[in-house]
């Protein structure tokens, strides 16, 4: 990630991003939250791809270099955090699930970011709160760094229907099965269905929000039925498919 922008305070604010539009790489001095109200947000650095519907958060640390993308209309939001208030402990990015109390948090002290009344700081204080006890997702696209492993992963983000196996796309790229499983359970600590499901539900994601029908979805992205897609989807996100828009 080249020509990184330094902005040393990390904003508070609203913004709205058309469907592919993109914030260049950064990085703050300050800790952000970044929600996406509506649409799907991607956020990049150079270990990977954290992404998140409607109802989820990415936790950026102070520091990190990244960068963002929207799909689809995407109403975003960010809570900037001083460097030394860090309620999560965490120093990588992290997609946090968002239940409607901490959405409305969100939403609300982000209205009006230049209000330093008493009353918006305890607002801040409760939405801390919420944050602590918010799960962790792993909805993560993690970057090969192994230019064997990098070679197979994109093969399959070119064609998440892409049917073959491990030792099928290894045979492709010169490459043994035994190596490949090592190389993801080493890099990206998970398997490979496990590495290509989070790639397909990232690619679904992506066309849910420019409104392809579910049953497209999933063919393209590589489940063998609509039923099965639905499936997996609900397990992850907690809803199924043909609500996401709806609910964003």
């Amino acid at each position: 990630m080249s020509n990184i922008r330094h902005t040393p305070t990390a904003p508070t604010r609203a913004k709205v991003l058309s469907a592919g539009e993109r914030i260049d790489a950064h990085r703050h001095d300050d800790h952000q939250i970044v929600y996406a109200g509506s649409g799907v947000l991607a956020v990049t650095t150079d270990a990977g791809t954290w992404f998140a519907p409607g109802n989820r958060a990415i936790w950026v640390p102070a520091g990190t270099a990244h960068a963002h993308r929207a799909h689809g209309h995407l109403d975003l939001y960010l809570v900037g955090l001083p460097a030394d208030d860090n309620p999560l402990g965490l120093d990588a990015p992290t997609v946090l699930a968002v239940g409607p109390l901490l959405r409305e948090l969100i939403l609300a002290y982000t209205r009006d970011p230049d209000d330093e009344s008493p009353e918006r700081r305890r607002l801040l204080a409760v939405l801390r709160d919420q944050l602590r006890a918010s799960p962790q997702q792993p909805l993560r696209l993690p970057t090969a760094t192994d230019p064997r492993l990098a070679a197979v992963c994109a093969l399959v983000h070119a064609d998440p229907a892409d049917p073959r196996t491990l030792a099928a796309l290894g045979a492709a790229t010169g490459v043994g099965e035994r190596t490949l499983s090592r190389l993801f359970r080493h890099e990206f600590g998970m398997t490979f269905p496990q590495w290509r499901t989070q790639s397909r539900l990232y690619h679904a994601l992506r066309l849910l929000a420019e409104d392809t029908p579910v049953t497209t979805v999933a063919h393209r992205c590589g489940w063998s039925s609509a039923s099965a897609f639905i499936d997996v989807f609900r397990r992850s996100f907690g809803y199924t498919p043909g609500t996401h828009n709806r609910r964003a």
